[in-house]
């Protein structure tokens, strides 16, 4: 083999391609945003975290040399959403990939009398409802160009035991909303598919107090497949396999991780 084969640079896989991440300033969203802008992609980050949020798509962008930005986005706030997507959309001409991975734990109740209503409500309005939102206003303008890719973050509590009521509710109505939007929108060449990882040390996780080294010891001791250790990488390097052309007949699938 050539030495100069050895050197070629690396397929990008999203080249062209504009995608928006809920939650994208930090976790899965952040490690997510900075392989698609390595991988080609426009990224538009949508956070809450108005202060992290612009730093992390100004040094994103240093990186990859592809155009990383920020928006301001509550996922519960469907003018937020729907700025989020017609920013996105007026910036670069179009939407291609929607990752609706923001997300929230709710306080960890985990007996069913201890749980109280708002927490529980507040947890399905940021992880069911906020990405109802963000796959409604997606599709907006997505349908009428007969393609494009939207991916949800669900958990591995979507198909086990374990976990708080709400959360572990509210991400089993994530791949059940999955799944009827890949019916509806198959028609029109959508691809509609989660992404369930396990336990991994993340801002929603961990607390300041935590090591997160000795946290993810702790969830690699609980998980099935032993060696490896999950990171944000590897939920990353999922999203990047279902949003890009290598999963184009993959639709309505719960991939856990």
């Amino acid at each position: 083999m050539e030495a100069s084969s050895l050197l070629a640079p690396i397929a990008k896989r999203l080249q062209g391609k504009v995608a928006l991440i809920t939650g994208g300033a930090s976790g899965i969203g952040e490690s997510t945003a900075r392989l698609f802008a390595r991988h080609g992609a426009k990224v538009v980050i949508a956070d809450l975290q108005s202060e992290l949020g612009p730093s992390v798509a100004e040094k994103i962008c240093s990186e990859s040399g592809e155009s990383v930005s920020y928006v301001h986005c509550n996922v519960t706030n469907e003018s937020d959403v729907e700025n989020a997507v017609n920013t996105a959309v007026s910036s670069h001409g179009k939407l291609d990939i929607m990752f609706n991975n923001a997300g929230t734990t709710g306080k960890p109740y985990y007996t069913i009398l201890s749980t109280e209503h708002e927490d529980f409500r507040r947890v399905f309005d940021v992880n069911v409802y906020g990405g109802f939102l963000a796959a409604k206003h997606a599709s907006r303008v997505m349908i009428p160009e007969k393609k494009g890719c939207i991916l949800f973050t669900a958990s591995v509590t979507s198909a086990m035991y374990g976990g708080a009521y709400a959360y572990a509710a509210s991400k089993h109505a994530v791949v059940g909303l999955t799944k009827n939007l890949a019916v509806e929108l198959g028609q029109y060449g959508l691809r509609v598919n989660c992404i369930s990882p396990g336990a991994l040390p993340t801002g929603l996780t961990t607390s300041a107090a935590m090591d997160p080294t000795q946290v993810q010891k702790w969830f690699a001791a609980m998980s099935n497949l032993k060696g490896p250790i999950l990171n944000a990488n590897d939920v990353a390097e999922a999203a990047l396999y279902l949003a890009s052309d290598d999963s184009k007949y993959v639709t309505g699938f719960n991939l856990l991780v």
